[in-house]
């Protein structure tokens, strides 16, 4: 696991990087890995690090005996992932750390998304999660009951989105909101922040077919977590 202050300063230097390239031409030249570790006093691993989840992000790419340049847009549509998927994407090690699993009756905004009758029962997984160490985000995951049984008596997955896709229900589509927001007392705590550090709130209804499986709502540490889509339309 890698010191919070190195983590911290990996983000550092990925996000620098990310905004310096931002808006290049295919082909420029990225900063170089020497001129990173000057500029931030850090090791040339934290460096290799940081440019390594930008090459796997599609941001970068390195060609052999010439160096590291702003990489062609991927032709491919972001597809459904879930967090530990998206970590392992930008070069970060996910961890989950569960803070409740438990059965609830469906409150009114949980049963209509979920499109269940309000006081159905769902499964309420609470859980912290970092990356390389450090808090990343805190997600309240909402769950049909019925499509799952026995998931709170087999031990909670490692990844959810594995265990629903060993049941058929991995989701194929997904409707994601993220809006700009104040961390609250409890959530600066856990997420390690100054209270009222700004945050973005992630909620998902996520469908496997015309099932809705999964319900989450999700706040990210503005601070760590930049959010990176592609959009393109066919010529």
């Amino acid at each position: 696991m890698a010191p919070p202050g190195r983590a911290l300063k990996h983000v550092q230097v990925r996000e620098y990087v990310r905004t310096l390239v931002g808006g290049s031409s295919p082909g420029s030249p990225a900063p170089s890995e020497r001129e990173l570790v000057q500029r931030f006093g850090v090791a040339r691993m934290t460096v290799r690090q940081a440019m390594d989840a930008l090459v796997v992000e599609g941001l970068l790419e390195r060609i052999p005996g010439r160096g590291t340049f702003v990489a062609r847009p991927r032709r491919t549509a972001s597809k459904i992932t879930g967090y530990t998927e998206e970590m392992t994407r930008r070069g970060l090690l996910a961890e989950s750390q569960t803070l409740l699993a438990r059965r609830e009756q469906a409150g009114p905004g949980v049963a209509r998304a979920l499109s269940l009758t309000e006081g159905d029962a769902v499964i309420h997984w609470r859980r912290l999660r970092r990356a390389d160490g450090v808090p990343m985000c805190l997600e309240d995951a909402y769950l049909n009951e019925v499509l799952l049984p026995g998931f709170l008596q087999q031990g909670m997955p490692t990844s959810l989105y594995d265990s629903l896709d060993a049941r058929g229900l991995r989701p194929t589509w997904a409707e994601d909101s993220i809006t700009a927001d104040k961390a609250t007392a409890e959530e600066a705590g856990l997420l390690e922040v100054e209270p009222f550090s700004v945050v973005l709130r992630h909620s998902r209804r996520a469908l496997c077919d015309d099932k809705v499986v999964e319900v989450s709502r999700t706040v990210y540490r503005a601070d760590r977590f930049t959010l990176w889509v592609q959009l393109g339309q066919d010529c």
